[in-house]
């Protein structure tokens, strides 16, 4: 099995901001899947489906951006799973709106539902799917920016980039951490 967990924070307030990106690849992916509907566990809600014959879950973390890897962690026990198959969906204002980056390991890059799911893992070596809501513009705090929605102007090439984010999930779930970053990154 795989764990598919998007980070974003909890609450209709927080819909449409760039902190929520991750949520919104796991939308796309449950609607692709047309798996069953979300159930509450694990300190966040979850759906149990396949992507290309592999059985997925895929979870939003409701416990705060900041505190996801209590969730991360009590699905990642209960089922079992190893660290190379659980892939964290992620926002990055580091990023260009239109860039996506998967890597196998590495640091949290200061994101700090990356960070605290590394530190509760005991490892940076699982997976993450940066996915790009920048750049910061100068005047902004990068608090203020992630907790902001998206522009008009920039929704449609939002909209292309979750797509593109859940393709390269597939990717991952059907061939792995190194074809998924050849095919895009």
């Amino acid at each position: 099995m795989k764990l598919v967990a998007g980070l974003g924070n909890p609450g209709r307030a927080y819909d449409g901001t760039r902190h929520n990106i991750g949520f919104d690849v796991l939308e796309v992916l449950a609607k692709r899947a047309g798996g069953p509907g979300r159930r509450a566990r694990f300190q966040g809600e979850f759906s149990q489906t396949t992507i290309r014959g592999c059985p997925v879950l895929l979870l939003w973390p409701l416990t705060w951006m900041n505190l996801s890897g209590a969730s991360v962690l009590a699905a990642k026990d209960f089922y079992k799973i190893d660290n190379a198959d659980i892939l964290v969906l992620c926002d990055d204002f580091q990023l260009p709106t239109d860039t996506i980056r998967l890597r196998g390991s590495g640091s949290s890059g200061g994101q700090k539902g990356l960070t605290d799911i590394l530190a509760r893992l005991g490892s940076n070596t699982v997976p993450r799917l940066r996915i790009g809501v920048g750049p910061l513009p100068p005047s902004w705090t990068s608090a203020d920016f992630v907790l902001g929605k998206f522009t008009k102007q920039e929704r449609p090439a939002v909209a292309a980039l979750v797509e593109r984010a859940a393709d390269a999930v597939e990717e991952w779930v059907g061939a792995g951490i190194e074809s998924a970053m050849n095919r895009f990154n």
